[in-house]
């Protein structure tokens, strides 16, 4: 509510409010802005292995965080066909999003740009994008760029055994990547930095 305008449709004037306080009160409209964030999950692997799963249970522990948050989040992966769930503020239920994860199986069959093209066709809408990786390698380096030259804040986790060398861990920090290693997984969620 505010006070009347010059030029504010009759419609629009709260008749209570007026009478009330004794000068003319409009209601105004805004529209309401959803925060949107995508969980990009990578299935492209020839077989279920350990990474994968553990990749499945830390995109599942993101989905659980939804029903606590003003926010919308969009499931992102690829199986047999490209999928997108949306859980949230009222538009969907974690639970059927911790179903269908529990449901997920690898991607043999279709190239990783498949990913990369679902993720960019809903970049307008999104307030930032977590990437639950299964490898670094050039598709998922590109992937990540271009969200990124875009201005999309990118959270880039890589589910993987340990590198062997320590150069490789000091560029994956550079470039802003999580290496989460297969059997310590909570441990390397808990060192990520918090929101800022």
């Amino acid at each position: 509510l505010r006070d009347y305008r010059p030029g504010d449709p009759l419609k629009r004037i709260h008749w209570r409010s007026w009478a009330r306080a004794g000068r003319p009160v409009v209601r105004e409209y805004q529209d309401e802005f959803f925060v949107r964030h995508a969980l990009v999950l990578d299935t492209f692997v020839p077989a279920p292995t350990a990474a994968f799963e553990e990749a499945v249970s830390v995109a599942a522990s993101f989905a659980c965080t939804v029903g606590t948050q003003e926010s919308l989040l969009d499931l992102l992966f690829v199986g047999p066909e490209a999928f997108s769930v949306t859980a949230g503020r009222g538009v969907g239920h974690v639970e059927r999003m911790l179903e269908i994860l529990a449901a997920v199986r690898p991607c043999r069959d279709r190239p990783f740009a498949t990913l990369g093209r679902l993720v960019l066709e809903r970049q307008a809408s999104l307030s930032g994008v977590i990437c639950v990786l299964l490898g670094w390698d050039e598709p998922r380096r590109e992937m990540v760029s271009r969200l990124r030259a875009l201005g999309m804040p990118v959270l880039v986790l890589v589910v993987a055994e340990p590198p062997a060398d320590s150069g490789a861990r000091e560029a994956d920090a550079a470039a802003g990547v999580h290496r989460l290693e297969v059997g310590r997984v909570g441990d390397g969620l808990a060192r990520l930095p918090g929101p800022t």
